[in-house]
């Protein structure tokens, strides 16, 4: 049976319908052969006499195309059902009635033909009905009978049809516990494994094996025209790395709107528990592998802390918040400005955690709030996400970014070191290299900021640390956050486009929000007990190889069933103010040290002295009293240079203690 099955699933998508084709018309010549043998009639003409030949070719021709016209051909035989069938009952039907009007005809006209009544065209209508429905049948029961039931099961819509891609031995486990698992959300419904020695057309506790590598694609986009009773694509653990057709594979399934969503493992095992299924996001798509997170690292660095993060009502912010009261927070505090940001925070954080998570409305750049917000929180780690990031609009607004990313970060510094913050952490980005925007400008600042007080903190007995600890971690595009391109480019193609790029040359990194986030936590984890050489003020995130932001917007253009260039117009706009063709993670004086954590690297370079920082800022605000842009530019880009100056070499002005600078 399975090499059947095989055979016929072998075969290309033409070929197989020429068959069927070919094997209908066979069908039909049976038919009538049946029919005049079990009513016992005989012709009064010879059957291969040149009127019986070009009796049967007519006969032929009118089945083929009344058969076309009913739509017998424009299905997938594995997916014949009730409607499927009422076409070949009514292309039956009307072809017995048209041979029995014709006899009429005939015998009206010519002459009555011997051996022909009604019951002949009965038998020949139920004869022809049964044979060749009986192909179709007897296919489908070889692919798939065993999935049938739950194909059909609509009887409960909270249960989610699925089709697995991955493993068959994850396959197995997957299966068990979904059928297990009360209440019951999930059945698997077929099997789609990417070994390809994977036995085709055999089952696997009940349920059938769809298809092995490489006919992947084609077999589910046949299921997603075939049916409309699959609800959902799971995707194994580490199938975007072993899959080569991953991102052809997610686009057929949501261009059909069958979700995709891939295992990632279960949650509360043992106690109702769930299988973990991760939204398939971008970046997945085009093929940046990732490294799963330590979570038992994380988690034992987080569990029991009082967690502030500045700017959680963002992007980034929000994850962070939620990431800590997942890894078992003592209680997290979200300050952030924006009031309704906030508020959707907060109404996508479960009851169990409402009790742990607090929010203050507050700008970071007034140092009074952020004293009384940190003084009455008393956190143990402050993640600083609050920034303004958009490149174009900073340019405009260079004030406000110098505000909020430079004196924000400034203010917040300054307090966690007042009220003994053991952690201060700076979100920081791949525009703080070589900067060429107001945005990486000021970014760079606040690095410099938090290296300076990272070596300023760390001046204890035997050169430990007597005071917080400050670090910046440093990484490029988190894909799918406000105002990235993933957003940009999803909003106009629904509007059906044009989709904007600047240059066709330009690439970016990517990461996903949870990987960022994960990795953000693991070097505040990683840099806690480090002391003297080893203990870095910046840390640098492995973001992989760039991506060309070309790629990325055909790629979403596809994946929305729509054809790039032809369905959506791609237009080519020219690089904006501040704007780079390619970012880069790393500067030329900067040294990229490995660790011994995946994805995660310290980076040493020249320390700007904290005098030097303080002159700057004053002058920085003296320019911004003035109105006066390229002052304030100015200022930035001689802070900048002065880490290319040895310590010694470096301006010297009078030293004043932390707090006092602005």
């Amino acid at each position: 049976m399975t090499s059947y099955v095989e055979a016929v699933s072998g075969l290309r998508p033409k070929m197989r319908r020429a068959i069927i084709m070919l094997q209908d018309i066979v069908m039909v010549l049976v038919a009538v052969a049946l029919s005049l043998t079990l009513s016992q009639s005989r012709l009064s003409f010879d059957a291969l006499s040149y009127g019986g030949l070009a009796c049967w070719t007519i006969l032929v021709l009118l089945a083929h195309l009344l058969f076309r016209y009913c739509g017998l051909y424009n299905t997938v035989w594995r997916f014949a059902s009730t409607p499927d069938f009422f076409n070949i009952l009514k292309g039956c039907g009307i072809l017995t009635v048209v041979l029995y009007l014709s006899s009429l005809g005939f015998r009206f006209f010519f002459q009555p033909v011997a051996g022909l009544n009604e019951r002949q065209f009965i038998v020949f209508f139920l004869v022809s009905f049964t044979i060749i429905s009986a192909p179709r049948l007897y296919y489908r029961f070889l692919r798939d009978g065993a999935s049938w039931r739950i194909l059909g099961r609509r009887n409960d819509p909270g249960i989610k049809q699925a089709l697995f891609i991955g493993r068959l031995s994850e396959a197995d486990v997957i299966i068990r516990f979904t059928r297990t698992a009360q209440p019951a959300e999930y059945a698997i419904a077929g099997i789609m494994a990417i070994e390809g020695e994977a036995p085709l057309g055999t089952q696997m506790q009940g349920v059938p094996v769809l298809a092995a590598r490489p006919r992947l694609v084609e077999v589910l986009e046949e299921y997603a025209n075939g049916t409309e009773n699959i609800d959902m694509l799971i995707f194994g653990n580490g199938a975007e790395r072993e899959i080569e057709e991953y991102s052809e594979l997610v686009r057929v399934a949501r261009h059909s709107g069958i979700a995709v969503v891939q295992f990632s493992g279960f949650s509360e095992l043992g106690q109702g528990g769930r299988l973990v299924l991760d939204t398939v996001e971008m970046e997945t798509i085009l093929r940046r592998s990732t490294v799963p997170p330590d979570i038992e690292r994380i988690g034992a660095f987080v569990r029991g802390k009082r967690v502030l993060v500045t700017g959680g009502a963002g992007s980034i912010g929000r994850i962070l918040v939620k990431r800590s009261l997942e890894l078992g927070a003592e209680a997290v505090l979200v300050a952030d400005i924006s009031e309704f940001g906030i508020f959707q925070l907060d109404q996508s954080i479960g009851e169990k955690d409402q009790d742990r998570l607090k929010s203050r409305i507050v700008d970071v750049t007034d140092r009074r709030q952020m004293t009384r917000v940190v003084s009455e929180f008393r956190p143990s780690i402050i993640f600083h996400a609050a920034a303004l990031k958009h490149v174009p609009l900073l340019e405009e607004n260079w004030e406000s970014a110098i505000q909020t990313n430079i004196f924000g970060t400034l203010a917040c510094a300054e307090v966690a070191a007042k009220c003994g913050v053991p952690q201060f952490l700076l979100i920081s980005s791949d525009k703080a290299v070589d900067p060429t925007s107001v945005l990486g400008i000021t970014k760079r600042a606040a690095e410099q900021i938090v290296s300076s007080l990272h070596e300023t903190q760390a001046v204890g007995q035997g050169g430990r640390r007597s005071g917080t600890k400050f670090i910046a971690v440093r990484f490029g595009n988190v894909f799918g956050s406000n105002g990235s391109v993933a957003t940009i480019f999803q909003a106009q193609i629904e509007a059906g486009g044009p989709v904007t790029i600047t240059d066709r040359r330009m690439t970016r990194y990517f990461m996903t929000v949870a990987e960022a986030v994960d990795l953000v936590i693991m070097s505040a984890a990683v840099a806690e007990k480090r002391q003297g050489r080893d203990d870095y003020a910046i840390y640098m995130l492995d973001m992989g190889k760039p991506v060309p932001i070309l790629e990325v917007a055909e790629t979403m253009i596809r994946m929305a069933g729509k054809s790039p260039y032809t369905d959506i117009p791609i237009r080519f706009t020219g690089i904006r103010p501040g704007e780079k063709l390619h970012e880069v993670l790393q500067g030329e004086n900067e040294e990229v040290v490995a660790l011994d954590t995946a994805k995660i690297f310290g980076l040493r370079a020249e320390v700007v002295e904290w005098p030097r920082i303080q002159a700057a800022l004053t002058a920085l605000q003296a320019a911004i009293r003035d109105q006066d842009k390229a002052a304030a530019l100015a200022v930035l880009a001689g802070l900048h240079e002065a880490e290319r100056l040895p310590a010694g070499a470096q301006q010297e002005t009078s030293p004043k203690s932390v707090g006092q600078a602005g």
